[in-house]
């Protein structure tokens, strides 16, 4: 259980921040930068739950977010611990469980919508063009972790994890715009205009 008690510290007005095993990081480092690019991500999960899904929808994305807190935690913790010896229990790592969840819901909507035969513009229901964002968000915080890969260990699951995320909310993003009906297809050129 988590206990807010005081929502300022002061700690941080340096321009550090403290990681889960207590280490101080800068608040641009590539770690806070993945854990806040993770927590973007989030808000934009937010503002798609709350806008307009059908019930099933709003709660796997309200299940989703949780699962965010759950890659935030994983991403606070490095692999590597500093000094402070043995914890107090393990830190949350996010597996092939929190993987799994996606990949049924991308296969039971995939299912109903229509074939694609181009690129989807984000857009459409104002519910599609939030899950769309979210989808761009997740992308983002995919190429954070990434970067944060090549400098530190991070668990691999939480690549997978965004990576699936990302392919769900496309999907949910269909969905909402009426199974693909709605969807707003590229044409390639057609932003062109032609004089005569």
């Amino acid at each position: 259980m988590v206990l807010l008690s005081r929502i300022y510290t002061k700690t941080g007005d340096k321009g550090t921040t403290s990681l889960g095993d207590g280490r101080r990081a800068a608040k641009d480092h590539p770690r806070i930068e993945a854990i806040g690019a993770v927590d973007e991500l989030n808000a934009a999960v937010g503002l798609a739950a709350a806008a307009g899904l059908d019930a099933a929808g709003a709660e796997l994305l309200r299940r989703i977010q949780n699962d965010l807190f759950d890659v935030g935690a994983d991403l606070c913790v490095p692999a590597t611990r500093g000094r402070g010896g043995k914890r107090a229990r393990p830190p949350l790592r996010i597996t092939q469980a929190h993987v799994l969840p996606l990949e049924a819901a991308i296969d039971r909507l995939n299912v109903s919508l229509e074939p694609l035969r181009s690129f989807v513009l984000p857009g459409g229901t104002p519910a599609a063009a939030w899950l769309h964002l979210a989808r761009t968000e997740c992308r983002r915080a995919e190429r954070r972790v990434v970067a944060l890969g090549r400098k530190e260990t991070v668990n691999p699951q939480v690549i997978i994890y965004l990576n699936r995320l990302s392919d769900l909310l496309f999907v949910m993003a269909r969905h909402a715009n009426g199974g693909g009906r709605g969807d707003i297809l590229w044409v390639p050129g057609g932003g062109l205009t032609t004089k005569s």
